[in-house]
């Protein structure tokens, strides 16, 4: 779904116009982002957690060359999501029958590169200010 989307479905529930709808969503997402790169986390009561954490610097190898190189630390954006997500999923997964869409078959793990990122990370362009 679009942010587009989204706001056609809100001003479509509230009867409110699309374009004062978009405004108040984007000053949403603004005040999200604003708050993560000030404070470090952002609490949505029901819905869940964003969080700036620190990656470590890191060797790694280009693959092209095989050359090490260093990769510095950057901030990442992680998203623990509410009990209300978690049981809206759950209850879904469970309509489904199975795991929801995404997710390794019952019984298998996830890539070994996968555990070691945090999920749902996104980069920030700035850490925050300690």
């Amino acid at each position: 779904m679009t942010k587009k989307e989204i706001v056609k479905a809100i001003s479509e529930e509230i009867g409110m116009t699309q374009l004062k709808t978009k405004e108040i969503v984007q000053k949403t997402f603004n005040a999200i982002v604003d708050t993560l790169v000030k404070h470090g986390r952002v609490e949505l009561r029901n819905f869940g957690v964003f969080e700036v954490k620190q990656r470590k610097p890191r060797k790694a190898r280009n693959p092209r060359t095989g050359q090490r190189v260093d990769v510095p630390r950057k901030a990442v954006i992680t998203f623990k999501p509410g009990k209300e997500m978690e049981q809206r999923l759950r209850e879904l997964e469970q309509a489904m029958g199975g795991a929801p869409t995404g997710a390794p078959p019952q019984g298998e793990s996830p890539p070994a590169a996968a555990e070691s990122a945090p999920s749902h990370a996104a980069q920030l362009s700035e850490p925050p200010a300690a």
